[in-house]
């Protein structure tokens, strides 16, 4: 049992025979449909949706209820017309990247509609939020795709950008998940800086301005939609590489400050999120039984996982492509991964443990795939952490809709994070000479995950009648 903030609304029990005359007056007083409006708009959105896209998006999920439509039939909607925002953007020429963000715009309009129909007619589905979830990656991935391609008929090979760009906004998204399970039922949970960030939420411009600077989906999608059509491919994805640093480095140093200032006690379940979260395989688990008898998971579990990430992508990056040094750093960040995970991640900074373990395994499959010889090596790599994503992804939903995460066989499937990482390095020495090899073997890598992942994905979702939750994480 709750109270509901009941805003413009009326709810009353008279008394009397002059209360319940003007309770009538006042229920009477109350313009219902304006009321449906208002509320059919998120209350906490980025600048650009609220300003620039709300105004007049409610009207159309209005229009689009009042014609029996469906908030699934405005979602698949907007995929279709980012889809083919990306296959304009694939054209290589001007005026296919002017459609392209024309289209690009249009598609987020209807991404915003599909969740304001659901709340204008009350029609929510669990197939519709993990529909809206899922598919907002899919177009932003898709248009990605469909920018590297059209730059690619201009002889600019921008593929590494285009990855780039992913694994930053990915372990971004990760920072946010990761820190907000870890404090989602913690105890004794102040800090100083809450009094800080109550006194800037006093001035109205700073709340807008601390939503804008980590560039959410609104801002993003504006930012590339505008871009597209009067830059360059290579230009969209530098200056989502910038602007999706700048986000992740504050975001992340006002976590990490809050942690260290706040003296909250976690919860076993938010231990078992953060396990969860991390995407540890068998690997791991090995590795975590040989240091637990060793002694070494007595150091915390993000000192552990900041080494790993230290050993492995200082690696990848100062060795020639199929090293196998590469592969013995591979082997290290197994074993001290496997230890940071080997008992229950309470400590003040162990959220940080899931990103950095995401920031290793993309960042190996980018730069292996990006020294290949092979041309066709980094869109194969993009595949690959496309599919590995959605997983990670699809486990933060899980988790935040109470359902628990993904079944343990189907991690053990696809390896864990460290299984990949070590089968990907081992694939680049085996394959040094043969880089074309190499390139296939990254793509039925990136086959298999996304069809065990989407399928078993796929199953869950449409059984299991669990409520779905997508967000991009707490407001700046």
């Amino acid at each position: 049992m709750h109270r509901p903030q009941l805003g413009t609304l009326v709810a009353t029990v008279p008394t009397d025979a002059e209360a319940r005359h003007e309770a009538r007056a006042a229920v009477d007083a109350v313009d219902d449909e304006a009321v449906r409006l208002r509320s059919a708009v998120k209350a906490h959105d980025g600048f650009f949706t609220t300003f620039f896209i709300s105004p007049y998006s409610r009207y159309i999920a209005r229009w689009c209820a009042r014609r029996g439509l469906t908030p699934n039939q405005v979602t698949t909607a907007s995929l279709l017309t980012a889809l083919i925002a990306a296959g304009c953007a694939a054209t290589g020429e001007r005026g296919g990247y002017i459609a392209a963000g024309v289209l690009l715009l249009v598609s987020f309009v209807l991404d915003c509609t599909d969740g304001q129909l659901a709340r204008y007619a009350l029609k929510y589905s669990t197939m519709g939020a993990w529909l809206d979830a899922t598919f907002d990656r899919a177009k932003e991935y898709a248009f990605y795709a469909g920018l590297a391609l059209g730059a690619a008929r201009n002889g600019d090979d921008v593929w590494a950008l285009a990855l780039g760009a992913m694994v930053l906004m990915t372990c971004r998204h990760v920072v946010d998940f990761s820190f907000n399970e870890a404090n989602h039922d913690a105890t004794a949970n102040t800090s100083p800086t809450a009094s800080l960030s109550n006194r800037l939420d006093s001035v109205g411009w700073t709340v807008w301005a601390r939503r804008m600077i980590i560039l959410p989906i609104g801002e993003r999608w504006a930012m590339i939609a505008v871009l597209t059509a009067f830059t360059s491919p290579r230009i969209v994805f530098w200056a989502l590489i910038v602007g999706c640093a700048f986000g992740a480095c504050y975001t992340t140093a006002g976590r990490v400050l809050r942690s260290l200032t706040r003296k909250a006690k976690r919860t076993d379940r938010a231990a078992q999120a953060l396990a969860d979260l991390a995407d540890s395989g068998p690997l791991a688990g090995i590795a975590g039984r040989i240091f637990g008898r060793a002694g070494l998971q007595m150091l915390p579990g993000f000192v552990l996982a900041f080494v790993a990430a230290g050993v492995l992508i200082p690696a990848v990056l100062g060795r020639p492509f199929g090293d196998r040094g590469t592969v013995v750093a591979a082997a290290l960040y197994v074993m001290f991964a496997g230890a940071a995970v080997a008992r229950p991640l309470k400590g003040a900074l162990d959220w940080l443990v899931p990103p950095l373990f995401r920031a290793a395994e993309y960042t190996t499959v980018l730069v292996l795939a990006a020294r290949s010889d092979s041309p066709h090596a980094l869109p194969a790599a993009f595949g690959l952490v496309a599919a590995v994503a959605y997983h990670h992804y699809d486990t933060v939903y899980r988790i935040r809709g109470g359902t628990g995460a993904p079944p343990a066989w189907l991690v053990r499937v696809t390896g864990g994070h460290e299984g990949r990482t070590l089968l990907v390095t081992v694939l680049a020495a085996l394959l040094a000479d043969r880089g074309d090899d190499f390139t296939l073997a990254l793509t039925a890598l990136a086959v298999a995950v996304a069809l065990v992942v989407l399928v078993e994905s796929i199953r869950f979702w449409v059984s299991s009648g669990a409520p779905a939750v997508h967000d991009e994480g707490e407001t700046a």
